[in-house]
């Protein structure tokens, strides 16, 4: 007796697991939810990508506010240099070794003196 119910109990158990195996894969209800596994997939995908491309752009506006800042200084100096050697002393002090020197006495105007005796008239 003891043999044929030992036989019997394991005969009963393995089946009992088989059909509980067979029921969670072949589940009428998981089948069909695939679409909606599918797309929450794809959601997470895109949002994940979502997320990536803004961390990129993100390091990109940085990158590019700290370049703008860069040339904005380097304007600035140049600027200054500019207006600094366009001072009137500055230009004299350049142009000094070529011989080049201040006007001391002002311009002198020349004029037509045929017009200059119309505009009398």
């Amino acid at each position: 007796m003891s043999e044929k119910e030992n036989i019997n109990t394991e005969n009963k158990t393995k089946p009992f697991r088989k059909k509980k195996r067979k029921i969670w894969l072949y589940n009428k209800w998981i089948v069909t939810n695939i679409p909606f596994y599918l797309f929450a997939t794809m959601l997470i995908i895109l949002y994940i990508a979502n997320g990536h491309y803004a961390d990129k752009m993100i390091r990109e506006i940085n990158s590019t506010a700290k370049n703008l800042k860069e040339k904005e200084y380097e304007f600035k100096t140049i600027k200054r240099d500019v207006i600094f050697r366009s001072k009137e002393s500055e230009l004299a002090k350049a142009v000094a070794p070529l011989g080049l020197k201040e006007l001391l006495i002002p311009p002198v105007r020349l004029t037509d003196s045929i017009k200059m005796n119309e505009k009398d008239k």
